[in-house]
């Protein structure tokens, strides 16, 4: 049974014989950095980079899905791409409106 499944597997138009596999496979690195910066402070992130990183993944899943043969490593990987890059993006924007906010009351006070 497992060898028939890792024989279409290894038959599959997406599998490791060809770049379709390989690709998405290497790309999953990038999505690893990704995380790996949650623990960065916020201002060292970017806010290029990481607009990068989410419309990459928003881009890249949903042609995913439209391709023959389709492609669900690509398709995993550039959602997890999207969603990191908007967790980073998240934190950049609330640092940015929490030293906003401070500012204001600072002026006030």
């Amino acid at each position: 049974m497992a060898s028939s499944k890792l024989q279409a597997l290894w038959n599959h138009p997406a599998g490791p014989k060809t770049i379709h596999f390989w690709a998405p496979t290497f790309k999953w690195g990038i999505s690893i950095a990704n995380v790996a910066d949650f623990t960065k402070p916020p201002e060292k992130l970017s806010y290029p980079q990481q607009i990068a990183v989410t419309c990459t993944g928003v881009i890249w899943s949903r042609y995913s899905t439209v391709i023959t043969p389709k492609n669900w490593n690509l398709f995993s990987v550039n959602i997890v791409m999207a969603g990191t890059g908007l967790y980073q993006l998240a934190q950049k924007i609330q640092l940015a409106s929490t030293k906003q906010q401070w500012l204001c009351w600072i002026n006030i006070h």
